[in-house]
């Protein structure tokens, strides 16, 4: 008895070649998506990252970690600034907090103190959002662009028409990122006030309860923004 073995390809012709196939390549979506996320990637998660990996990980002073952490932003801006006539508003943002990170880390001794520089550093991301939405710039473009097109070309080409043709859904990204940066101020504003009229046992755990519940509301009250965006970019997708 002759016993056939199945394969999950059938055998070739004498004398034809068999092509192998191919890998998938990512879809153009994708590519947008990382083409998007990457600015974030470079300006600010790099150099946090290298600044924990340099306190935490290998015990460096926090002033050298600091330094070290800023001298990509510190490039990026410079660069942005000599070579494409405009301010890198991320790698500019990661310099400033990290700049008022040295300048409030000689804040020692008074443990008040010692609550509200968290506040100062903070301070600096609200101001920056803030400084960017009157640039027309809105700094939380990056993240919510990913979120709303979910990746998809036909969603990112939907956006940027919007983006480069409709007031209205101009507004609604300005408006999103104002949403989080007046949240934001407003969480360091009262941890600033609570850092000096409660006790410092409070603010030692009411401190994070603010900056959650900041997040939480900018999430919230982002929606606002972010809804009307979404459908509009539905909208217009399904009608290219």
């Amino acid at each position: 008895m002759q016993t056939t073995y199945l394969t999950s390809h059938q055998a070739a012709a004498p004398g034809e070649q068999t092509t192998a196939p191919c890998p998938a390549r990512p879809r153009a979506g994708d590519r947008d998506a990382i083409r998007s996320l990457r600015p974030v990637a470079i300006d600010i998660a790099i150099p946090v990252g290298g600044y924990y990996l340099l306190h935490d990980g290998v015990g460096a002073s926090l002033l050298l970690s600091l330094a070290v952490s800023s001298v990509g932003p510190a490039v990026r801006s410079v660069w942005s600034i000599t070579r494409q006539r405009e301010l890198n508003m991320l790698a500019g943002l990661m310099l400033a907090v990290n700049v008022a990170g040295i300048a409030v880390s000689f804040l020692t001794g008074d443990p008040r103190a010692m609550i509200a520089k968290d506040s100062i550093v903070s301070s600096v991301i609200a101001l920056a959002i803030l400084g960017s939405v009157a640039a027309r710039r809105p700094l939380m473009t990056a993240g919510l662009k990913v979120y709303l097109t979910k990746g998809t070309d036909e969603r990112s080409a939907a956006w940027d028409r919007l983006s480069a043709r409709c007031p209205r859904f101009r507004r609604l990204e300005l408006l999103f990122s104002c949403i989080w940066g007046t949240a934001l101020l407003a969480e360091c504003v009262a941890r600033l006030i609570g850092a000096y009229s409660l006790p410092v046992t409070t603010m030692a755990w009411l401190g994070t309860v603010f900056t959650l519940g900041a997040i939480g509301l900018a999430i919230v009250v982002g929606g606002v923004a972010a809804g009307p965006m979404m459908h509009m970019i539905e909208k217009e997708t399904a009608a290219a």
